[in-house]
């Protein structure tokens, strides 16, 4: 596998899944701060640049689904796993596959009832993560890469 892979388009209905969990984190935070405010008597006003600061993350998170998944790549090659997001904020990663030491399958709530799962690369120092692949694809790419690793220990 050698081409550039994106990820299924089925993560960006996970990834909004995800910013409406930070929704009602945001809501029952502000719920709380209401709460507070009015049990110390404090000023009422206090509730507006936190709800206006709420309504910008999640503005943020809900016009940023569409720029992660345009630019959210994976390649696997005999050397790396190479892993790119981002165009404004470009993050690079190259793991060379002599480095890598477990390559997992996880899944937490959301992806287990929507049923891709993350393949996760570990090594030494870091790990680093491909979400949202069908199980068929993440199982063949596990397999694949630690193939590759265990071909690069014996040479």
């Amino acid at each position: 596998m050698n081409k550039i892979e994106q990820l299924p388009s089925r993560i960006k209905f996970i990834w909004l899944i995800h910013v409406f969990g930070n929704l009602l984190l945001l809501v029952i935070g502000m719920v709380l701060l209401e709460f507070a405010l009015h049990y110390w008597k404090l000023a009422d006003w206090l509730i507006y640049p936190a709800l206006v600061l709420a309504l910008l993350i999640i503005s943020f998170e809900l016009l940023s689904i569409p720029y992660r998944y345009r630019f959210w790549q994976y390649k696997i090659t005999n050397d790396s796993v190479e892993i790119q997001s981002g165009f404004i904020f470009r993050d690079r990663v190259a793991i060379p596959i002599a480095r890598v030491q477990n390559v997992t399958l996880s899944a937490g709530p959301v992806l287990q009832w929507q049923k891709p799962e993350k393949v996760v690369v570990a090594t030494a120092s870091s790990s680093h993560k491909i979400d949202g692949l069908k199980d068929d694809t993440a199982r063949r790419l596990r397999d694949q890469i630690m193939h590759l690793a265990l071909e690069a220990r014996d040479e």
